[in-house]
């Protein structure tokens, strides 16, 4: 296990921000190896959600007004025994009286991330998953996480990983059923490979993308510029709020 650092407070424009840390009792359902968890200091701090975030009050308003949030999220390097430390990973609700759920777009803004997405259907009442995405992204890579598609983030180096997102402001985050079936359907391991969730008899093989390769051409992303300015361009955001428009 990396010794690391707690990150109390982020300054971020003119503003200061304070953290929800989660922690490892948080996580335990959705830890590969057991035999670490029995040893583990259950308080430990594995990373740490700035919510809300922006540079002064105009931004601020700005931002609000467009029903957005900007979060950052800082996951120190370290391990959770045979895994490398990750986020628990959740799943995003329907948009009211729509068959769409909300998507997400993120950017890695120091280290480097591998976003495991999985796409969940229901038939009858029984969850299958049809799609397993893997997209290792590093600084200035932008990613996309379309409708109906879970996501775990991991941070596969030594190095902090900081990255923000950009998300619609009004729904909650879904963990139950990554938590029910005791983590994503793939866990990575320190060696750099990739196993199954015995939980997920019905996952498909993994596929490997660019982030490039789930850009839309309404963000006009750039590796170049920092996702935060898109508030200066919000109808580039807008798929946030109304993603049928360009998802089918």
């Amino acid at each position: 296990m990396k010794t690391k650092v707690a990150w109390n407070e982020l300054k971020f424009g003119e503003r200061t921000f304070f953290p929800v840390a989660r922690k490892l009792e948080e996580m335990k359902e959705v830890i590969l190896d057991k035999s670490f968890l029995a040893s583990a200091n259950m308080d430990m701090e594995l990373y740490y959600m700035f919510r809300d975030v922006s540079k002064d009050e105009e931004d601020d308003k700005r931002i609000k007004e467009k029903g957005l949030r900007y979060d950052i999220t800082i996951i120190p390097a370290n391990t959770l025994g045979a895994e490398f430390v990750k986020t628990a990973g959740h799943y995003h609700p329907f948009l009211p009286d729509s068959d769409v759920t909300y998507p997400e777009i993120y950017e890695v803004l120091e280290g480097e991330a591998h976003y495991l997405l999985q796409r969940r259907e229901e038939e009858r009442g029984i969850e299958k998953i049809t799609d397993v995405v893997v997209v290792k992204a590093k600084k200035g890579d932008k990613v996309i996480i379309p409708p109906y598609y879970g996501h775990v983030t991991i941070n596969p180096s030594e190095a902090t990983l900081k990255m923000a997102n950009w998300v619609a402001s009004v729904f909650s985050s879904i963990y139950e059923p990554v938590k029910r079936r005791g983590g994503a359907a793939y866990f990575e391991l320190t060696n750099g490979e990739f196993i199954k969730n015995d939980n997920y008899e019905d996952a498909p093989g993994i596929r490997f993308l660019k982030p490039s390769d789930t850009w839309i051409k309404e963000t006009g992303l750039s590796k170049e510029v920092a996702m935060y300015e898109l508030i200066r361009e919000p109808e580039k955001l807008e798929f946030l709020i109304n993603p049928a428009y360009v998802f089918d």
